[in-house]
């Protein structure tokens, strides 16, 4: 398998085939990462529409030094809140993940308890459900989101210790938690 920064480089250099494989590899989590903060499927997909767009028209930013998800995790979120500005309103019902994957949130959603934690998620403000999504959903470390949402790696440990507490105690309301 040919890495990201390869096939960057080569779809900088015109090889189309090059860019249609990184849209391949990254089309559904780009997705999902939109769903999961935007909360509606049509808005995702529009999203993930600009994700890909965008990233081609700028691919000759990308700087092979870094990951080549955290620079399209970047796109991907700065559209989200981009789609979220427009909409002039916090999202925070339509709890339903209907995003695959297979880790352990997607099993967890499967059930009431997941249902339920999703409705807190989204009970969220976005800075912080951003970085829980980023984390737990896609199972980054704490200085790639740093990379992808440009707040220093403390601001994200912070921001994730406050999101936990916050979502244990609306879980606790609920009768989830302790």
């Amino acid at each position: 398998m040919i890495d990201d920064s390869k096939l960057a480089l080569r779809a900088t250099r015109g090889d189309d085939r090059a860019f249609e494989k990184i849209v391949e590899r990254y089309e559904r989590t780009v997705f999902n990462v939109a769903l999961r903060i935007v909360k509606d499927e049509d808005d995702a997909a529009d999203v993930a529409q600009l994700v890909f767009i965008k990233a081609y028209r700028k691919l000759s930013t990308y700087n092979p030094q870094y990951k080549f998800f955290s620079w399209l995790y970047r796109i991907t979120v700065n559209e989200c809140i981009n789609t979220l500005r427009k909409r002039k309103r916090e999202v925070l019902v339509d709890c339903d993940f209907k995003a695959g994957g297979g880790t352990a949130w997607d099993a967890l959603a499967r059930d009431e308890r997941g249902e339920s934690l999703a409705h807190a998620l989204m009970g969220l403000k976005l800075d912080y459900r951003i970085v829980i999504v980023l984390k737990y959903f896609l199972e980054l470390s704490c200085s790639e989101i740093s990379d992808i949402v440009r707040v220093p790696e403390k601001t994200v440990k912070s921001r994730l210790f406050t999101a936990r507490h916050q979502l244990r105690d609306i879980l606790i309301k609920q009768g989830y938690a302790r």
